[in-house]
């Protein structure tokens, strides 16, 4: 008995059963169209039922067109970097910087407030965008937007405290 193989009816002796599933002429014809020759969405998404109930919670469809991973980033750059903001002009700027150079020192908590709202939903449209996109870190991601954002509620009912008790200026 020999080994050799078997070559499948039809076809030429230097191609074997079980073939590549893409076309690989098609790619030369697909660039000149635009159209990618594999078609990415054949695959149904797999979420969990947390993935499913964060999704009803933030109002999440189906992904947007256009959004991808590389926009789910710079959304969490944004939103990091406008908390950081927050936190440099609450705890360096309004308290050591401005009433040293004789600058009103009561407009801090007004724009503490005003930056911490902005920057807390920065942080959902974080959640949200990472979720969109069934980013792979979405669950890490959403852990650290969650608790910045708990740090940015305590300043903020901070602020709302001090403005309550001694006025916009006091």
């Amino acid at each position: 008995m020999s080994s050799v193989p078997a070559v499948e009816v039809g076809s030429s002796p230097g191609t074997s059963a079980s073939r590549c599933p893409v076309d690989h002429a098609a790619p030369a014809e697909a660039s000149a169209t635009g159209a990618c020759p594999v078609q990415h969405d054949a695959i149904p998404v797999q979420r969990s039922r947390a993935d499913l109930v964060v999704r009803k919670v933030l109002r999440i469809k189906e992904r947007p067109p256009g959004v991808s991973a590389a926009s789910a980033y710079a959304t969490f750059q944004r939103s990091m970097l406008i908390s950081a903001t927050r936190c440099t002009l609450t705890y360096v700027i309004f308290p050591f910087v401005l009433p040293a150079i004789g600058i009103v020192s009561g407009v801090g908590p007004i724009l503490g407030v005003v930056i911490g709202v902005i920057a807390m939903t920065c942080d959902v449209f974080t959640i949200r965008r990472f979720f969109q996109v069934d980013h792979r870190w979405r669950w890490q991601v959403s852990a650290i937007a969650v608790c910045v954002i708990g740090l940015l509620t305590v300043l903020l009912v901070e602020d709302v405290a001090h403005l309550v008790t001694n006025g916009p200026f006091g």
